[in-house]
């Protein structure tokens, strides 16, 4: 069945006449009459008593109540994907655990204001696996570290982050070779970004990586804490935790500290003419202006010193 065919079913149903319908239509009455034949051949029943005024038959009024729900999901649907309503359904948002303790959650309150219906899903995991899960469609957009490798994606850069040694005691100074081989750095899982840059600083210092994975960020910093090894975390998140933990930061010096310490954290997203209602209200709460640059044109406002 045409939508086409029952609206043009129900204008004749609700003004008791196909002249009228076809009137409100902006059509011609034969146009009309020959749709409603045309569902009554379709469902092998008559739909209306074609008298004056013309009804419903009672397979037409049952007709009738189907067809009103049809035609109003479908213009609630062309109403959310042509912008002319608000979001609604489920944005599924990917994002490195560090980002998702501290950055994102202004950025989540801010849209679950903005847009009420709207519900939100969120995974953390390292960048590769947000990345791998994006070009399969898992997620609708992912807040990844560096910006996005491959052609099928595009991204905006929204966070600059310092990475800093944290340790169970305060140090004078940056661990020499043989201090940073004495013990275990403490990671997340392969893929991390995060944990290739503590094995390109062990390689720069010559040491031989012995990385203990963890879980979380809560796991890392406990243990941190507890004197089991080295973490290497963004300052702001460390900093915000310090109250919890009590654990300590040391700054990269010189070359580490341009090449190791200084990561970008951007907001990916696939192909823009793919995007959901709920994908282009998180990109304006985020202050991307999508039309002017295609890639790297984003600054996220709600930055947590």
């Amino acid at each position: 069945m045409q939508l086409k065919s029952l609206r043009m079913f129900l204008a004749v149903c609700d003004s008791g006449s196909f002249g009228a319908a076809a009137q409100q239509l902006h059509t011609v009455q034969s146009n009309v009459t020959a749709h409603v034949k045309k569902l009554e051949d379709e469902t092998g029943v008559q739909l209306v008593e074609r008298s004056a005024p013309v009804h419903a038959t009672p397979a037409g009024r049952l007709l009738a109540r189907h067809a009103r729900r049809m035609l109003a999901d479908h213009d609630e649907a062309l109403a959310l994907l042509q912008g002319s309503a608000r979001a609604a359904g489920t944005l599924r948002i990917g994002s490195m655990e560090t980002t998702a303790a501290l950055r994102l959650p202004p950025l989540l309150a801010r849209l679950h204001q903005t847009q009420p219906g709207l519900d939100l899903e969120l995974r953390t995991a390292p960048t590769a696996e947000l990345l791998a899960d994006l070009l399969a469609g898992r997620i609708d957009c992912a807040f990844v570290s560096g910006m996005p490798p491959q052609s099928r994606l595009q991204g905006w850069k929204v966070f600059e982050e310092e990475l800093v040694l944290v340790t169970a005691f305060a140090l004078a100074r940056f661990p020499d070779a043989a201090q940073l081989s004495a013990m275990p750095f403490l990671a997340f899982r392969q893929g991390c970004s995060y944990r290739q840059r503590i094995e390109l600083l062990l390689a720069a210092r010559g040491v031989a990586a012995r990385i203990m994975e963890m879980g979380s960020l809560d796991a890392i910093l406990g243990c941190v804490a507890a004197g089991m090894g080295y973490g290497l975390l963004p300052r702001s998140v460390v900093q915000a935790q310090q109250h919890r933990f009590g654990v300590h930061i040391t700054a990269l010096p010189g070359v580490l500290a341009r090449d190791v310490a200084h990561v970008e954290t951007w907001f990916t997203v696939p192909a823009r003419a793919g995007w959901s209602p709920a994908l282009h209200a998180c990109v304006q709460v985020l202050g991307i202006q999508v039309d002017a640059v295609a890639m790297g044109a984003g600054n996220l406002s709600l930055a947590v010193s």
